[in-house]
């Protein structure tokens, strides 16, 4: 009987993971709808992150004042500083690159662009020598593979759009037009591939974040407090950077229930309920275990973007997403493996030097005994 209701329960801590993970990629999904969508009906690229941030940092600066009173450490210049440093690549930069990424190409690009994060973050931390590659290994091999297939598939995203695989919209007729519609195509694609740039712009600055944030975890390991610090100073940055371009105070004004609405979901769903979800997701089932649903994510962006913004998929796209996946689970494969054998590493020498000792024990035993 116990076993059973050990079992059920069991099942019933998996069931509300994959819930939990099911949700946070819907919420993921649902902000790159979102800012597509407060992009279209007229938010400015420089206001939203602003009140995004804003959002955010009266969310979570009360609960990690609260929550963590006793284990920050007390701050110093340097300190300051590196928060600084943090958010201009976590916060600026990110969060530029992408409302300037997603503008010129679409939501689910985005996404699947997201996907080659973790590869990327390997990279970044192989050439600051924080990551160590074993090419001799399978593991070592696996990342090394992973890192070019997502690499290769953001190049091919970002160089190579590829024809339409839906029909959503009439292509204008007759050979009056034909000079116009080239032209506007060749526009398209000029935007596309600036829109592409900026998104690699923008993984590159999350994975930049995530290395150098991890450095300065170590001296201030209150997580949410650095959260908190980094969304103050990236807030500043905005700010001063919508000093010089954004100068029209009407830019400033929400007009609509859907402005207010996007703003709202950015700021409180996007910065708020998923920081929390995806902890919680972390601490039950582990980082790999996340990163390895981020592809449904761009799943769940395809489909929203092509029934609520009448966004086109093009081949060129899919086979670099399809690329970039491949990648992302070579890399986790690689890196699970990694600690695998480093963990039995550890057990072994731990069992090695038990047994040394107890051989010595042993030994100084039996010497104590003969006379």
């Amino acid at each position: 009987m116990s076993k059973n209701m050990g079992n059920l329960n069991k099942c019933s801590e998996k069931m509300k993971l994959l819930v939990g993970l099911l949700t946070l990629q819907l919420c993921f999904a649902g902000f790159h709808i979102v800012s597509r969508l407060a992009l279209n009906i007229g938010v400015s690229k420089v206001v939203f992150p602003v009140y995004r941030n804003i959002i955010a940092l009266v969310l979570l600066g009360p609960i990690a004042y609260f929550l963590e009173r006793k284990e920050r450490p007390p701050l110093t210049f340097s300190l300051i500083m590196e928060f600084f440093f943090l958010a201009l690549i976590g916060v600026t930069a990110n969060q530029g690159f992408y409302i300037l990424g997603i503008y010129y190409a679409s939501p689910t690009f985005a996404s699947a662009m997201q996907n080659s994060v973790p590869a990327i973050t390997f990279v970044l931390a192989t050439l600051l020598r924080l990551e160590d590659v074993n090419l001799l290994r399978r593991d070592g091999l696996a990342k090394v593979l992973g890192t070019v297939a997502s690499v290769g598939g953001a190049m091919i995203i970002t160089l190579y759009k590829g024809s339409p695989l839906l029909n959503l919209t009439d292509q204008p007729q007759g050979d009056s037009l034909g000079t116009e519609t080239e032209y506007l195509e060749s526009n398209k694609i000029q935007n596309w591939t600036w829109g592409c740039i900026f998104l690699l712009g923008h993984c590159f600055s999350w994975a930049g974040w995530m290395v150098y944030q991890a450095s300065v975890l170590k001296k201030y390991p209150a997580k949410l407090s650095l959260t908190s610090y980094t969304s103050f100073f990236g807030l500043i940055q905005f700010l001063v950077i919508a000093a010089f371009a954004e100068t029209d105070y009407r830019h400033w004004k929400i007009a609509s229930g859907e402005e207010l609405f996007t703003i709202l979901y950015a700021g409180i769903v996007s910065s708020g309920i998923v920081i929390s979800l995806q902890t919680w997701c972390i601490h039950k089932g582990g980082p790999v275990c996340v990163a390895v649903f981020q592809p449904v994510q761009t799943f769940l962006v395809a489909i929203m973007a092509a029934v609520v913004l009448g966004d086109q998929l093009y081949s060129g796209g899919i086979f670099g997403a399809i690329l970039i996946t491949l990648g992302l689970y070579s890399v986790l494969w690689g890196k699970t493996t990694e600690y695998k054998i480093a963990n039995q590493e550890s057990e072994d020498q731990l069992t090695k030097h038990l047994l040394e000792d107890t051989t010595d024990t042993h030994k100084n035993s039996v010497s104590s005994h003969i006379p």
